[in-house]
């Protein structure tokens, strides 16, 4: 455990570019060689460590995680103190996450007191603080470039909103997202904060954003990056909620070995995947179950080694999840390979070129090891977020009743079971449309209603245009008012 004065290196899953710090991930998203950036080793941690951590409150949680792969020579110790502090005064819940304990053992761990009302306010809080650190010391802009398929554009506008040396660019689905995740995006009058809507689904929307990446000199010249779940800052804060869950949930920490929780964590992109498994890599006895909707190309992979696309994305209630490429499973892959980038190189160009691939028998056998997977109906959606609320008079948002479906499986089938958590990503507030279809009643927060009554501003992307051009063109717009403030403040 003496890792955390060391600098902590960080290479691409697939071996071709160059390491880089803390800092470099932070900037970059995606490695120049279209790998995810990952630790180069991974720090274990004893059980001394362990038991030391589980009095801990969510935020020291993440600054002991962050001070462990970040390295107190890129970032001072008092000085991370403080980023996360900030990130985190904005919460509406002062012990930031809450567990709620509720009838035959469901726990639920809400990732959703943040402005948001979504866990990604959680890590982008974080990563936006990172961000201004680093570009304040060097005296940079950076124009950040986000596609989102409802969540990720609301959680990065507030986190940047108003940041002098940031501007954001934000890609929504038009139609696809809920009408409040829409207006949680619309409303945002700052100057450097941009919102298109395009007339596609997420995965459409991300192509122009992966055309404008791939032009590397473009990204150099006009400092661009993203800020999706690719993004390493984000994985390595969204572990500490495998820790909060592990400590929360356990039993006992006298028993040896220590006892397994089990944590079921509802993905669409598999980042709070990724986060699980590498929580499990350092040391934290936990079990993980991916819960996925009806896109179900996680639970495909995990049960037959099958990672390929289906047609199409299906819309469901659980829309924040309509995802057909959860990127993150390449940091899962390149993990249970044992680093082997060549492996994981040649998986995910094969993946890129023909949309479909068969995992070798061993990585396939490893990973159903590590992970076990549901796919979940609407229909199976609905009836737990009534069964929740008949039990507990407790609102799940769709994406919750995902993972918590999970649970009352194994409670009808009277598994003997271990301790479990159920991560709950988003707050019911925010799809009264998945409510109602349960035939539950929504509660709106005020706020929320207020939405209705603000001005917005979206700049439409229509079938026809080009949206590449358009995103460029942006983007060097943005470049000259910068050079031009800078030039000015200069003289």
């Amino acid at each position: 455990m003496k890792l955390a004065s060391r600098i902590m290196w960080y290479v691409s899953t697939r071996g071709i570019a160059p390491q880089v710090n803390f800092e470099g991930a932070l900037f970059s998203g995606y490695a120049p060689d279209g790998g995810l950036f990952m630790p180069e080793e991974l720090p274990q941690l004893d059980r001394e460590t362990l038991c030391r951590w589980s009095t801990l409150s969510y935020p020291d949680l993440v600054k002991e995680l962050c001070a462990l792969f970040i390295g107190s020579e890129l970032i001072p110790k008092d000085d991370l103190n403080d980023l996360i502090d900030r990130a985190f005064s904005r919460f509406r819940h002062k012990e930031v996450v809450r567990l709620s304990r509720l009838k035959n053992g469901l726990n639920v761990l809400e990732l959703w007191h943040g402005v948001t009302y979504a866990f990604k306010d959680l890590s982008l809080s974080c990563t936006a603080q990172f961000l201004q650190y680093f570009l304040e010391k060097r005296e940079k802009h950076v124009t950040v470039v986000v596609g989102t398929s409802g969540d990720t554009g609301s959680a990065a506008i507030e986190s940047v909103k108003g940041a002098k040396n940031v501007d954001i660019i934000v890609l929504l689905p038009k139609g696809h997202c809920t009408k409040i995740q829409e207006l949680q995006m619309t409303t945002v009058l700052k100057e450097n904060v941009h919102v298109f809507g395009v007339e596609g689904n997420s995965d459409e929307l991300d192509e122009p954003i992966k055309t404008v990446f791939a032009d590397v000199a473009f990204v150099k010249k006009h400092n661009l990056m993203s800020l999706n779940s690719i993004n390493w800052s984000r994985v390595l804060v969204q572990m500490a909620h495998h820790f909060l869950a592990y400590f929360q949930c356990t039993p006992s920490l006298d028993t040896h070995p220590l006892p397994l929780v089990e944590v079921v964590v509802p993905t669409g992109a598999a980042g709070n995947l990724a986060a699980g498994y590498i929580a499990q890599k350092i040391g934290l006895p936990i079990r993980l179950v991916v819960a996925v909707n009806r896109n179900d190309i996680i639970h495909r992979t995990v049960q037959q080694g099958d990672f390929s696309l289906s047609k199409a994305v299906k819309s469901t209630l659980a829309s924040a999840m309509d995802i057909q490429v959860p990127y993150n499973m390449e940091r899962v892959f390149w993990l249970l390979s044992g680093s082997d980038s060549q492996v994981t190189r040649a998986l995910m160009e094969q993946f890129e070129r023909t949309q479909s691939v068969n995992l070798p028998k061993e990585l396939h056998s490893k990973l159903s090891e590590v992970v076990t997977s549901e796919s979940v109906s609407d229909e199976a959606i609905t009836q737990t977020m009534g069964r929740c609320w008949d039990e507990n008079q407790y609102l799940l948002c769709p994406h919750s009743a995902v993972a918590v479906n999970y649970h009352y499986q194994q409670m009808d089938r009277q598994q003997p079971s271990t301790p479990r958590c159920c991560l709950a990503p988003a707050s019911a507030a925010k799809f009264p449309e998945a409510v109602l279809a349960a035939g539950l009643t929504p509660e709106t927060p005020a706020e929320i209603v207020a939405l209705e009554h603000k001005e917005t501003r979206c700049t439409l992307m229509q079938r026809g245009d080009n949206w590449t051009l358009m995103l460029q063109d942006t983007i060097e717009d943005l470049s000259r008012r910068w050079r031009g403030h800078a030039l000015n403040a200069s003289q």
